[in-house]
C-alpha cells in the first residue's frame, strides 16, 4: 500500500474523521513513521483532542511538520511529534492562546461554558508542557504574563520552547517496492 503523509488544514468533525483514517492507513503500509503536515489558523478543540488520541494511539512514531502557521489547535497538534521528530520552517509562525467560546444562553448555561473552557485549557496546556519537557503549568504561566492575548512565536522561538526540534522541512524519501511472484 501507498505511504500515508496526512495533512492538517483545518479541525472540525470531519477533519479529525479523515484524520483517524488515515492514522489507521498509515499502520498498514509498513511505513516507519508517520509524517503530520500542519498548516493551520485552529479550530475546534474538540475535534483536536479526537487527533491526539489517534496519535497517542499510534504504534509507529508521528512526526510533525508546519510548513507555513500552526496556530491554536495547530500548535497543540505540532507538540504532539515523537521527542526529536517536530520540525517547522525557520519562517514558520507558531501561536497558543486559551481556548474560547462563542457561547450564548442562560447565566447557568453560561457559567457551566466557562467552566469547561477553563479544564479544557488547563489540560491542552499541561498536555503541550509535557510533550515539550515543561513544569504542567510553563505554557499557562507564559499566556498569563503575556495578559492572555494570542503568543505568535516565529519557529526559533518555538525552538526555544521546546515545542520545535528542527528549524527544516525534513527531507521524505519514499521507497516503494513492487515484486511480481510468478508459479
Amino acid at each position: 500500500k501507498s505511504p500515508v503523509i496526512i495533512r492538517v488544514n483545518k479541525f472540525n468533525e470531519e477533519s479529525a474523521k479523515d484524520f483517524h483514517q488515515q492514522m489507521a492507513q498509515a499502520h498498514n503500509t509498513g511505513q516507519t513513521v508517520i509524517p503530520v503536515v500542519i498548516d493551520s489558523y485552529g479550530g475546534q478543540v474538540y475535534a483536536l483532542m479526537a487527533m491526539i488520541a489517534a496519535i497517542k494511539d499510534a504504534e509507529i512514531p508521528v512526526a510533525t511538520i508546519v510548513e507555513g502557521k500552526a496556530m491554536s489547535c495547530g500548535a497543540v497538534l505540532l507538540s504532539f511529534g515523537e521527542e526529536g521528530m517536530r520540525f517547522a520552517d525557520p519562517n514558520a509562525t507558531i501561536m497558543i492562546h486559551d481556548v474560547s467560546s462563542g457561547t450564548f444562553g442562560k447565566i447557568e448555561e453560561l457559567k457551566a461554558d466557562v467552566k469547561e473552557a477553563e479544564r479544557l485549557d488547563t489540560k491542552i496546556y499541561t498536555m503541550m508542557a509535557r510533550n515539550c519537557g515543561k513544569k504542567d503549568d510553563y505554557f499557562k504561566k507564559k499566556v498569563f504574563n503575556k495578559k492572555h492575548a494570542d503568543w505568535f512565536m516565529g519557529a526559533e522561538e518555538a525552538k526555544k520552547h521546546g515545542m520545535v526540534n528542527h528549524l527544516r522541512l525534513p527531507s521524505m524519501r519514499i521507497d516503494v517496492s513492487v515484486s511480481i511472484d510468478v508459479e
